[in-house]
């Protein structure tokens, strides 16, 4: 309960994501904390309510939303060509499955008002 109020700081998993989140060219104050949050409890339910510890899921997730967020463009600018290829193939696949974790991290950044309009206009997307 005291986490909540801050007193202990932040847990060492939203930490991880603020450094996941960063090491892809978004700064972490952009993300709101509900969306981290949300976030993390998403990448928790896929990998069945395991604790996170880093890694590959934390990483996979903050490159959906940084390409998200940012836009192509400004994910072009931290990142390399190769991983914007493998992020927007993800995309595509997501929304052509309708679901899984990709496809709510999307529906996520969308709900929240923060995809970049262009990501918006490319794949289409709505919230409905």
């Amino acid at each position: 309960m005291f986490g909540i109020f801050g007193l202990f700081g932040r847990s060492r998993e939203m930490q991880l994501l603020d450094d996941a989140v960063r090491a892809v060219g978004l700064h972490p104050r952009i993300v709101p904390e509900a969306v981290k949050l949300t976030t993390l409890k998403q990448l928790k339910e896929a990998r069945g309510g395991e604790t996170l510890t880093g890694g590959r899921d934390l990483a996979a997730a903050a490159e959906l939303l940084g390409y998200c967020i940012m836009g192509p463009r400004a994910f072009l600018e931290n990142n390399d060509i190769e991983l914007i290829d493998a992020v927007e193939a993800r995309i595509a696949g997501a929304i052509e499955a309708g679901h899984g974790l990709d496809a709510r991290l999307i529906l996520l950044t969308l709900h929240a008002k923060l995809t970049h309009p262009s990501v918006i206009e490319r794949y289409e997307l709505a919230a409905g």
